[in-house]
């Protein structure tokens, strides 16, 4: 599958300027809690995913949670290679041996690896282990795009609303 990126790091880069605008801060001043952010949001996501949740019955959330916890990763992703000018037209990714409840640990090693050396190969590794993680729960790339610009909006609207 292959994601393309180019129109969302343009839109992520209007949204980071308004808050960078909004909130007198800098990428630099913010790049570690991006990282923690990121984190927040994966373990969001899989938290809608309840793919860990070896004790309960219930299955997922609706779909329309789900990849809104998906694009708020997604957003800090963006953003963290907006700052280090990673920024890649698109990128292919494939599914893995890996179950879902791994390849979520997988993605968490990845950030934390990124968060210890900024390389765009350990963004790129990192983006791609997020990315097959909807692959893992039954998404396509055009759902999660979607979700991405319905959670722009509301991002620019909690701005404009000093959220």
């Amino acid at each position: 599958m292959i994601a393309s990126l180019t129109n969302l790091y343009k839109a992520q880069k209007e949204l980071d300027e308004e808050i960078i605008a909004n909130h007198k801060i800098s990428y630099e001043s913010t790049r570690n809690k991006r990282i923690l952010a990121l984190l927040v949001e994966i373990g969001e996501f899989a938290n809608t995913t309840r793919t860990f949740k070896f004790w309960s019955l219930k299955g997922k959330e609706k779909d329309e949670v789900v990849l809104d916890e998906f694009a708020d990763g997604l957003h800090f992703l963006l953003s963290l290679g907006i700052d280090k000018n990673y920024i890649v037209d698109s990128i292919e990714f494939n599914d893995n041996d890996l179950s879902p409840t791994d390849n979520l640990l997988a993605t968490y090693e990845l950030v934390s690896k990124y968060q210890k050396e900024q390389s765009l190969d350990n963004y790129l590794k990192m983006f791609i282990s997020y990315l097959i993680n909807l692959l893992k729960f039954g998404y396509t790339w055009d759902e999660a795009e979607k979700a991405y610009y319905l959670k722009m909006k509301e991002n620019h609207h909690r701005q404009e609303t000093n959220y």
